[in-house]
């Protein structure tokens, strides 16, 4: 057995260098997670991240049925399938084919069960009867509870039969003679799953709200658990006494003066309702919350397994291997719980879920729906397999560098690696073939042409069924197209407005020129508006902006500026790293001005290749001029004074006018027309002077730009 680390080696022409950004980038699949964002075609991966070939599975010959909802097995392997929408029951012998047993009106066989005598006994929906079936054809309605839905049936002692209903919610109890009585009376609208320990001691599920019941053999019932989910759609149970949940349905918020009766704890979301009784698959599957806990005697629960994407439809306790399995749609897949908790994909079907499992021997049989599918697992690793990755976006047009991969590869097994590219996020016939096989120990040039989306897949094969290829890791490197870098907003701040650069003690204007050996070239050095002081500095502009560039490439700015009547851009400032930039504009004469933005990719490409786009301002004034108070009139008159005077300014608008008698405070004043609007505005005031007034007014005009002139009389 050898065991292959490839190692990472990159090979770029200069060819390369001269059309594209010098940063190779490397795609890498290494953990579970990853691998499972893929296909599956008989290939399972473990907790741990390691795909090999997963169990031997066979395809039965099954029915031209739209779904496949029960199943039972026999002692001497004859198989019983219970179908819907035609509500149909199908026996299939050993090696045979299916023959229709017997039909019933209503559309669906959601649960089988058989007494010692070899009757069969069929749940069926909606308007729920148990038909007993004692030959082919023969058969009889048993008991009719008068419910719409039979969701599960038990054979206990004394051939007793328990059947788990809905709309009303709850379990019937039979006796030989097809006479019931309801030993359970729920609050929520459905039974939908019964089990039985070896104490005698009896668990079910509800849906509507999902709990799982306690029935002791003197039928008291007890909650053990209360899920934060709709529906208890599956259990099962190991030796040791855990039980084990299938929970699923919009997560629901306990009510605050409520007790809960469990100690688990979720975080409510936010989902659509979905319709109680979901274990229906009467429809296309929708995506549910859903969940795995394991619950011990004492009803202390611990969740083993969620997602917000596919859903657990059945539970099984595999005693041989000490494991739980469970189905799930709508990806079709099997996983399993091992003694350690640990989750491991076991297969992933073609169908969309995985509706039934069912033990038999060392066998499992398991029903999967959209399409319908009835197959066994064995015991034995299958000789053959495929794993296809997601889909990679790498967010322009790349040539791709070396695929390699870490690997065991026992003796007697291969694997062998192609990709294939394409413009289109999911593959379709503008794809590009798959490539020619890769197999190489220390991994090979991708040969797929250049394209932005990239996929690989990889075959596993052996000729034993006791050994597979492990697969750990694969990794493609890439080098994208450089794309030129955009600015997508300019915003020019209001005139003094600036912000202290954060976190140094002194106080310094972010923004404003200094050194290029103060300069922070990395983003990571980068400091957020968020959390800097803004304040204000006479003179000074400051203007933000946005940047962004596809390659992910670091970026350097140049600042111009031009007046409305220059044709020559002045520079303020090259090789600037912040999004921020402030001036100083007492240097410059008044007047409207526009600024220019120059982005360039320069640090992350070599000199000649980089690319540059620029971005223009609107307009602004800088207007460092004061403004003028003209025709004053000042009229007294015993204790009066009327004033009349103008305010003016050459650029801005007046913002405000303000007055001063002593010992008074100062005093706002508003032009005649009401509103300080504009570059001229007239003022007239009468005002009642001071006993002491010290024979001076002072006027204070102040424009837009926090210039300010002052007019004294006497």
């Amino acid at each position: 057995m050898k065991r292959l680390l490839v190692p990472v080696f990159v090979t770029l022409v200069f060819l390369v260098q001269a059309l594209q950004g010098v940063v190779p980038q490397k795609w890498e699949v290494r953990s579970k997670d990853d691998f499972l964002k893929g296909k599956f075609d008989g290939i399972s991966v473990s907790y741990d991240g390691i795909l090999s070939l997963s169990p031997k599975e066979e395809k039965i010959s099954g029915p031209e049925e739209e779904f496949y909802l029960s199943l039972l097995i026999t002692p001497d392997g004859v198989l019983y399938l219970g179908t819907g929408h035609g509500g149909k029951i199908y026996r299939i012998k050993k090696g045979g084919e299916p023959e229709l047993y017997f039909q019933v009106p209503e559309m669906g066989i959601y649960c089988l069960a058989r007494d010692r005598k070899g009757n069969l006994y069929a749940g069926t929906s909606p308007n729920g009867k148990i038909w007993k079936i004692t030959a082919k054809r023969k058969g009889d309605i048993f008991f009719n509870p008068r419910e719409k839905y039979i969701w599960d049936l038990l054979f206990v002692d004394r051939g007793v039969l328990l059947a788990a209903v809905g709309e009303n919610g709850g379990i019937y109890e039979i006796n030989k003679e097809g006479e019931g009585k309801l030993i359970l009376k729920a609050e929520e609208n459905h039974i939908l799953c019964l089990k039985r320990d070896a104490n005698g001691d009896l668990f079910a599920g509800s849906g509507g709200k999902g709990l799982l019941y306690r029935i002791s053999k003197a039928k008291k019932a007890s909650i053990l658990f209360e899920s934060p989910h709709e529906e208890i759609k599956s259990i099962a149970l190991d030796k040791e006494g855990n039980i084990y949940a299938a929970a699923s349905g919009a997560v629901i918020k306990p009510k605050q003066e409520e007790t809960p009766v469990s100690l688990i704890r979720e975080t409510a979301v936010t989902v659509s309702p979905s319709t109680p009784g979901t274990k229906e698959v009467l429809s296309l599957v929708r995506k549910q919350p859903s969940a795995l806990y394991k619950i011990d005697k004492q009803g202390i629960a611990k969740r083993l397994w969620h997602s917000r994407e596919e859903l657990i439809y059945s539970l099984l306790w595999n005693e041989r291997e000490g494991k739980l399995i469970f189905g799930t749609g709508d990806n079709g897949r099997i996983y399993s719980v091992d003694k350690d908790e640990k989750i491991s994909l076991v297969v992933q079907k073609k169908s969309e879920l995985v509706y039934f499992l069912l033990p038999y021997d060392s066998k499992i049989y398991f029903l999967s729906n959209n399409p319908s599918d009835l197959s066994i697992f064995y015991p034995i690793q299958r000789f053959s397999g495929e794993y296809l990755s997601q889909v990679m976006d790498t967010k322009t047009i790349s040539s791709w560098g070396r695929i390699e991969w870490e690997a065991t590869i026992p003796s007697g097994s291969t694997l062998q690696f192609q990709t294939r590219s394409g413009n289109s996020s999911n593959p379709n016939k503008t794809w590009s073939n798959w490539s020619p096989p890769y197999q190489k120990k220390q991994g090979e040039q991708a040969l797929s042409p250049r394209a932005r989306y990239v996929q690989f897949k990889v075959m596993f094969k052996t000729q034993s069924g006791k050994r597979s290829p492990l697969l750990q890791k694969v990794s493609l490197f890439y080098l994208q197209a450089n794309v030129a870098p955009v600015i997508k907003k300019i915003k020019v701040l209001p005139p003094n407005e600036i912000y202290l650069k954060p976190p140094e003690q002194e106080e310094i204007i972010w923004g404003a020129d200094v050194s290029i050996s103060e300069r922070a070239v990395s983003k990571d050095k980068e400091k957020s508006l968020f959390i800097a002081k803004k304040t204000e500095r006479k003179g000074y502009q400051t203007t933000i902006w946005e940047a962004a560039d596809e390659n992910g490439d670091a970026l350097l700015f140049s600042c111009y500026i031009k007046g409305e009547d220059e044709s020559q851009w002045r520079v303020l400032n090259e090789k600037w790293t912040d999004t921020i930039y402030a001036f100083d504009t007492l240097s410059f004469p008044d007047g409207i001005y526009f600024l220019k933005l120059v982005v360039s990719d320069i640090p992350s490409n070599p000199v000649g290749t980089e690319l540059k786009s620029d971005k223009t301002s609107g307009p602004f004034i800088i207007d460092n001029s004061l403004p003028t108070i003209k025709n004053f009139k000042a009229e007294k008159e015993k204790n009066k004074l009327k004033v009349t005077f103008s305010a003016e300014d050459s650029l801005s608008y007046i913002k405000e006018v303000r007055y001063l008698v002593r010992p008074d405070e100062w005093r706002s004043i508003f032009p005649v027309d009401g509103i300080c609007d504009s570059r001229w505005e007239n003022f007239s005031l009468t005002l009642t002077l001071p006993f002491r007034f010290d024979n001076l007014l002072t006027v204070k005009v102040k424009d837009r730009h926090g210039n300010i002139g002052v007019y004294k009389y006497t």
